[in-house]
């Protein structure tokens, strides 16, 4: 039954740096506008479609922001997407979850690495988070190869782990770069096998996508289907998972199977 589908839609809310991977240079100010002014669309998408998400935010963004913070604080799940998005030490865990709790004004118990990399997880326990949403159990060339591990929310050092959607057998991943590329009926498909198998399905996507990329010195899988086109993706995206499911936030998820 579709009613008993999660699907959990989370935003990595970050400073626009990604051109800096690809040999380009972005000021500081127009690293934090860029995701604000995506954040906007993103609030007016999920208004349209109903849609309760997680906003993993670095704590450097909501200091710049702090009204916007509480306005996606009164509707949706806030957590901590780290300090900053370029840099990272163990300090940053505790550092940015107080950051946003004090902003917000709602308990931070979520983590989400930069770029998905490992995190010490006895670290981010002693931080004082309940989970890590930075798996995708998957192989992405030059990024990394989860292949073997789980799909599903599993426990490990005392944290759980809230995968990103996968695909059962093939491992087909569902997240920003797959339905920003593949063709709609494709993700939508493979959406399907991973709600009918698992009866929940995590998909992650960033603001600034939803700004237009032309200008700026980045591939043509992650700069050709931005802007408008992508918005226009996603809110199909959007229609088809909101007729196959309810829409949660991951805090939310864990307290129904007994996790937080």
């Amino acid at each position: 039954m579709a009613n008993h589908n999660r699907l959990l839609i989370s935003v990595d809310v970050e400073e626009f740096d990604i051109p800096e991977e690809f040999g380009g240079q972005v000021s500081p100010t127009e690293k934090l506008a860029v995701s604000y002014t995506g954040v906007l669309q993103v609030l007016e998408l999920f208004a349209l479609y109903k849609v309760r998400a997680t906003f993993f935010i670095t704590a450097y963004w909501a200091q710049h922001f702090p009204e916007l913070v509480q306005q996606i604080a009164s509707e949706h799940e806030v957590a901590s997407h780290a300090f900053y998005h370029h840099a990272f030490q163990t300090s940053d865990l505790e550092a940015s979850r107080l950051m946003l709790e004090q902003i917000s004004g709602q308990p931070v118990t979520g983590f989400r690495m930069p770029r998905l990399q490992p995190v010490n997880l006895d670290e981010l326990r002693i931080a004082g988070y309940h989970y890590d949403a930075s798996l995708n159990p998957t192989w992405l060339p030059g990024r990394y190869n989860n292949w073997h591990r789980p799909r599903t929310p599993f426990k490990e050092n005392g944290i759980w782990i809230v995968p990103s959607a996968v695909s059962p057998i093939c491992r087909y991943p569902v997240f920003w770069l797959s339905v920003k590329n593949a063709p709609l009926w494709m993700s939508r498909h493979f959406s399907k096998t991973i709600l009918k198998r698992d009866g929940l399905l995590s998909f992650y996507f960033h603001p600034w996508e939803l700004s237009p990329l032309d200008q700026y010195t980045l591939p043509a899988y992650i700069r050709h289907v931005s802007g408008v086109k992508i918005q226009q993706k996603l809110a199909a995206f959007l229609h088809f998972l909101k007729k196959n499911g309810k829409f949660c936030t991951h805090r939310q998820l864990l307290s129904e199977i007994g996790g937080e």
